[in-house]
């Protein structure tokens, strides 16, 4: 069993520009830490504001290969690790994964909760409809969906108000970011489940790290580190995906945010070698 590392590069819905040079940057620092090779996938498009109608025309072949690398590594026995500037990725991956192990539970680490439908959205922007897309909860054309009750949001704590509602009627478990609460509620509610991991780096407090969209009250990094180590003691970790690691132009400020990001990802990729 080896791990699959896969940068895409190739344009999804992506709005920040520090978000593809995050994944040219944690690429080559991942594999050194994993002692593996890279494969990146596509070539970098246009940074821009489109709706969720064009990206699914223009980017379904990005979206779609993005599940199917997840898909390929868990048939071949492999942990899929994705690194992407956008969230909108798990529309795909997400199925992917729990098509392989229906058993398993998606974690989703993030300041938004992604699950906005096209009648909720004030922004039409697809990376904020993902998770309500990869959970059938509104319908993009994309394929498999995955059961709302196997997907458990932790240090999720900005969400427009329909969003709001879509989740409490769902039967999603909503996790706020608190120091001590997160991880254990993150544990109790995973219950030693095997997981696939999404990680938008924006759930960390926008004290600490940069952020594409800042949501105030996040986790520290050191308890975001916590977690991921509390949990994956119990846990399997079936894969893993890296989103919005919204790089500073700054040489100083980026160099202290990759020393950051690469902080927080530490318990996974220790799990990953472990287990290889």
């Amino acid at each position: 069993m080896g791990v699959s590392l896969v940068a895409l590069r190739c344009r999804t819905a992506d709005r920040f520009p520090g978000a593809p040079r995050g994944v040219e940057i944690l690429a080559p620092l991942v594999a050194g830490a994993l002692g593996v090779e890279p494969r990146f996938i596509g070539t970098a498009g246009d940074v821009r504001e489109t709706t969720y109608e064009e990206d699914l025309r223009d980017a379904r072949g990005c979206l779609l290969e993005a599940g199917g690398q997840v898909d390929d590594a868990l048939v071949a026995g492999d942990t899929p690790l994705l690194l992407a500037a956008d969230c909108s990725v798990s529309a795909t991956t997400l199925p992917a994964a729990l098509r392989n192990r229906p058993d398993a539970r998606i974690l989703w680490l993030d300041a938004h909760g992604d699950y906005n439908t096209p009648d909720t959205s004030g922004s039409g922007y697809l990376g904020g409809m993902c998770l309500a897309a990869a959970t059938g909860e509104w319908d993009a054309g994309l394929g498999d969906t995955v059961p709302a009750e196997r997907v458990v949001l932790a240090g999720v704590r900005d969400l427009d108000p329909g969003e709001r509602e879509l989740l409490e009627r769902s039967s999603a478990t909503v996790i706020g970011a608190s120091a001590i609460e997160t991880l254990v509620a993150a544990k109790n509610a995973l219950d030693g489940a095997a997981i696939f991991v999404h990680l938008d780096l924006d759930v960390i407090d926008p004290e600490h790290f940069p952020a594409a969209v800042p949501a105030p009250g996040g986790l520290h990094p050191d308890k975001l580190y916590d977690l991921a180590d509390s949990v994956l003691e119990d846990s399997e970790l079936l894969g893993l995906e890296v989103t919005n690691f919204a790089v500073p132009d700054d040489d100083d400020a980026s160099a202290v945010a990759t020393e950051t990001a690469m902080h927080v990802l530490e318990p996974f990729l220790d799990h990953m070698s472990e287990s290889a």
